[in-house]
């Protein structure tokens, strides 16, 4: 997965290895996961980026975020609500959206 800024450099790449997140490029846009690294070492399903930051889905149903906080990478407002039962996310160009099983956005 590669995040690319307005002007479509390169942020950001992403590879996923045996369902491990590795992070690498400009560390304040997603580029450094290190301060959520045990949460990401196993079980993610799906990775979606916004401009600056990202979000992980977890067989779990666990959304884990890392990156700008201007931009979603931040997500403690609402950590309880995306600690389980999320089924889908999404990502725009500065916000994540999830879906919980019940439907509610």
């Amino acid at each position: 997965l590669q995040v690319t800024d307005e002007d479509h450099e390169l942020l950001v790449n992403i590879v996923f290895v045996n369902y491990t997140v590795v992070t690498w490029g400009e560390v304040d846009h997603g580029g450094d996961c290190s301060s959520v690294a045990d949460r990401l070492a196993c079980g993610v399903s799906a990775i979606t980026g916004s401009g600056g930051a990202f979000a992980a889905l977890k067989d779990a149903g666990e959304v884990v975020t890392w990156g700008h906080a201007d931009y979603g990478g931040v997500c403690s407002a609402v950590a309880a609500r995306l600690a389980t039962g999320i089924s889908l996310l999404s990502g725009s160009g500065a916000a994540f959206a999830a879906c919980k099983d019940a439907g509610e956005w």
